[in-house]
């Protein structure tokens, strides 16, 4: 019978701290936050699952030679039940954000579902890999600015939902290039990194966060500040020392340092409580990291 602690496992649970601070810098970022956004938060986390158990899925061969201890290659559970846990957890996210955000919403996690997919399945071990899986955190991030016209004041009507999708571009592109820098680290987790690679996502990373600095604000600065120095910290001992073990320690650093650059994002649109909220998940997400590796 399969534990909840190994399906926890299978879909890296603690992770998906990382994930609704996609949706709510999105919406945000479009001025489009509201009684929908949590449910397209609750959304993103179940494709991001549903993402995460179809990997080991696709990996549990390569899983079974270089990470015997995964949930699939140690037996904990099979195959076939992983398979149907992804394809589950998808159906449920594509329902809940047609439930939250109706077609527009499901314009956007439609696409979102089918490139987590062609990433696990196609593109991973592919040069293309990186940039997919960017793809699909930056969809994520536009899910949150998929809700659709508001109203503003006096009753007249907000600019439409592509304009909202459209001002949240930035945030998706920002987003969308630190997992770039994420993804590129990944892929030297078991073999160890060229010093070549640390150096250019280092430079990604001032990069991104010079770019969450957005007007000179105390909030947004200080978060990604805080993001830069953590996630690049583990980046330059990885240029020192550019073994596996560095590497998957970097990895991790990315993974759970997302919640701070999202709070930036956030806060630079002028939701600097939200901001700060968003952050709070980071040290959360380091804390069970150490029971449940996100990597």
């Amino acid at each position: 019978m399969t534990r909840l602690a190994d399906l926890a496992e299978l879909v890296r649970a603690p992770a998906a701290l990382s994930v609704p601070g996609d949706v709510l810098s999105g919406a945000a970022a479009a001025g489009v936050l509201g009684r929908r956004t949590p449910a397209l938060a609750g959304a993103s986390v179940l494709l991001y699952w549903a993402g995460m158990a179809a990997n080991d899925w696709a990996d549990r061969r390569l899983d079974a030679v270089e990470r015997p201890e995964r949930p699939i290659p140690s037996g904990r559970i099979h195959p076939a039940a992983a398979l149907g846990v992804a394809a589950g957890l998808t159906a449920a996210g594509l329902a809940v954000a047609g439930a939250a955000g109706g077609r527009r919403a499901t314009a956007v996690a439609v696409p979102l579902a089918a490139t987590i997919w062609g990433y696990d399945l196609l593109a991973k071990n592919t040069a293309a890999g990186p940039a997919v899986m960017a793809a699909c955190r930056g969809l994520d991030v536009l899910l949150g600015a998929s809700v659709g016209p508001s109203r503003g004041g006096g009753g007249r009507e907000a600019r439409p939902a592509a304009r909202g999708l459209v001002r949240a571009l930035p945030a998706a592109l920002t987003v969308a290039a630190h997992t770039w820098t994420v993804t590129a680290l990944s892929r030297r987790e078991v073999s160890g990194a060229d010093r070549r690679l640390p150096r250019a996502t280092l430079a990604g990373t001032a990069l991104v966060a010079a770019t969450a600095l957005g007007r000179p604000d105390p909030v947004p600065v200080a978060l990604a500040a805080g993001y830069a120095g953590r996630y690049g910290a583990a980046q330059a001992r990885v240029l020192a020392d550019p073994s596996p073990a560095r590497v998957r320690a970097a990895v991790g650093a990315g993974i759970t340092g997302l919640p701070a650059l999202q709070g930036a994002l956030t806060a630079r649109a002028g939701n600097r409580l939200l901001g700060l909220a968003v952050a709070a998940a980071a040290p959360l997400g380091r804390r069970l990291a150490r029971l449940i590796s996100p990597t």
